[in-house]
Formats: C-alpha cells, structure tokens, sequence
C-alpha cells in the first residue's frame, strides 16, 4: 500500500472530528479565552481551520523558515471558520493523495530565523506537524467548549454531552 493510501483514512476521520469540533464554536465566545496567556477561542479555532494549509508547504518546498510566514488573519464567524477548514482540507487532501512514496520519504525541514528546528521525511511531518499539530489543538478546543458550557462533541468515543456514538 502507497504512504498516501495509507495516511488518507486517518486524515479523513480527523478532519471529520476537527469539523464536529469548530461546528460548536460559539460566535459570541470568539473573544474568549481561559487565561491571559492563551488564545481566544477565535483565534485556536482559525488556526484549527488553517493547519491543513500547510501540507502544501511540506510537499512543495524542502524547507520553510517560520520566521518568513506572513500572520494569519483571524476568522471573524462559524460560517468563515467552516469555509477556510473545508478549503484548505480539501486542497490538503487532493495534495496528498497525489504525492507519491519517493517524495513522502524526502526530507523536509522547519527552520526559524535560519535555524533548523527538525528535519524529518515529509511523511513524519504530515503525521505530526499537521495531524497530530490538529488533534493538540482540538483538545484545547474542546476544553475551551466545555468551560463555556458548550456541547462537546465524541472524538474517540461518547463524551459527556453526546453519550453513545
């Protein structure tokens, strides 16, 4: 089985869960956060919406230095949200699934300021730098929906609010 044959499925049902999750976020909660130090919920959940954006990046360049990425706006709706997350998982998956096994095991390296902070083939930096980088931030998310008293959807399994899958 090809990597990409073999990454889709996973990344189907994250994607799937990651859109449950942004469905709840409250438009009158955007400004939130739990402490000073953390993002809005508006803010974790545009970058929630925008994560997948980089598999274009990880496929197409050797290496990208953070440093020299331009701010990503803030979402300002649901409805902005859902439209960026669809956008950007459906260009993320048409990528991967027309990347091949040779590029997916090609190096590819993260650097900030010049420095490089990992390289790892491209494969282990879509499992963990974009999936993995998702399901973090959707816990928080999660959390962010439980202190505001919203319904938290099944991830892995019933959560509190929806009981039986």
């Amino acid at each position: 089985m090809a990597l990409n044959e073999a990454l889709l499925p996973e990344f189907d049902h994250e994607m799937q869960t990651t859109r449950r999750t942004l469905e709840r976020v409250p438009e009158d909660k955007l400004a939130w956060k739990p402490h000073q130090k953390s993002m809005t919920m508006g803010g974790l959940a545009t970058h929630l919406a925008t994560i997948t954006h980089w598999v274009d990046a990880v496929v197409g360049m050797d290496a990208f230095d953070v440093s020299t990425a331009p701010p990503t706006p803030e979402l300002k709706s649901r409805q902005e949200l859902l439209s960026a997350f669809d956008e950007n998982v459906a260009r993320a998956r048409k990528t991967i699934s027309a990347t091949g096994d040779a590029a997916m095991m090609k190096p590819w390296s993260l650097i900030a300021g010049g420095k490089t902070m990992f390289s790892l083939p491209r494969i282990g930096v879509l499992r963990s730098f974009v999936l993995n980088h998702i399901i973090h931030h959707r816990g928080q998310l999660s959390v962010y929906l439980r202190l505001n008293d919203v319904s938290v959807p099944s991830i892995y399994g019933p959560s509190a609010d929806e009981g039986n899958m």
